[in-house]
């Protein structure tokens, strides 16, 4: 049996990976190319034909570009949009969503912030702000963002979620852990959440409480290589070699990137 590494090296690589994870109701702008088939487009195109002062058929059609990732006429749509009802603060958060795919994140920051002065309880733009300022590195103004979600006694399982990534980061773990099983709760069909939480129990050595999320994790979600490669390492630290190399290869074969499986491998043997 090969010698594990110091538990803090295995779990410096597993917080790297866990920076990368989102999935499920927690992609904000999920890729539908149906919505933008060109059967739905003309109907929708249709629809403003006989309204042409209609914001919100604007903003519907948009959002059809926006979800078909025809991300400039879905600019141009939500712009159309609020010519014509500047107050629409849902409109502008939709339009901060398809900024933030252009990786235009200043201008999503500056739509959310408007939506937020028409509206300042609207939580779904202080949860995208406050994702954007988590991504940024700015964990003060996320935690200020998902604070005031959270202290609205809010159900919306992204504010936990993020907020627990932002405790994760900074190695309050226990904290994320709180915050993680909250957003289980309030989602329990969300791979992510199941996710970090799991690599939270790797970090205060639990491994059997990181093998139980990250098992629940993989079934929501086969595809994580995130997820598989965090399950192989709780399953090392359980000294199950075998199952450990099992999932790490499942891992390499979704991601052959992934840093964390590849050396978990090279710890545990090709078998």
């Amino acid at each position: 049996m090969r010698k594990l590494l110091p538990f803090a090296t295995l779990f410096g690589l597993a917080t790297l990976l866990a920076a990368c994870n989102a999935g499920g109701v927690y992609n904000d702008v999920p890729i539908n190319t149906s919505a933008g088939s060109s059967t739905n487009i003309a109907s929708l195109t249709a629809v403003i034909e006989a309204n042409p002062s209609d914001a919100h058929a604007y903003s519907t059609r948009g959002i059809a570009y926006g979800q078909a990732g025809k991300l400039d006429k879905a600019v141009e749509d939500f712009n159309r949009a609020l010519q014509l009802d500047p107050q629409s603060y849902q409109t502008y958060a939709n339009r901060a969503l398809v900024y933030r795919r252009l990786n235009q994140n200043d201008l999503a920051i500056a739509d959310y912030t408007r939506a937020i002065n028409i509206k300042p309880d609207y939580d779904v733009a202080y949860v995208g702000r406050g994702n954007i300022y988590r991504q940024q590195g700015n964990f003060n103004a996320a935690l200020a963002d998902f604070n005031s979600v959270i202290s609205r006694d809010s159900s919306d399982a992204r504010a936990f979620y993020n907020r627990g990534l932002i405790y994760q980061a900074q190695n309050q773990n226990n904290r994320a852990i709180e915050d993680f099983a909250t957003a289980i709760g309030l989602n329990p069909k969300a791979a992510a959440p199941y996710t970090a939480r799991g690599i939270a129990y790797i970090a205060v050595n639990d491994p059997n409480a990181a093998f139980s999320d990250l098992s629940m994790a993989v079934n929501l979600d086969r595809n994580s290589s995130i997820a598989w490669a965090n399950r192989g390492l709780a399953l090392e630290m359980l000294g199950k070699q075998k199952d450990a190399r099992r999932n790490y290869t499942k891992a390499i074969s979704l991601d052959n990137s992934n840093k964390l499986a590849r050396e978990g491998i090279g710890r545990v043997g090709q078998g």
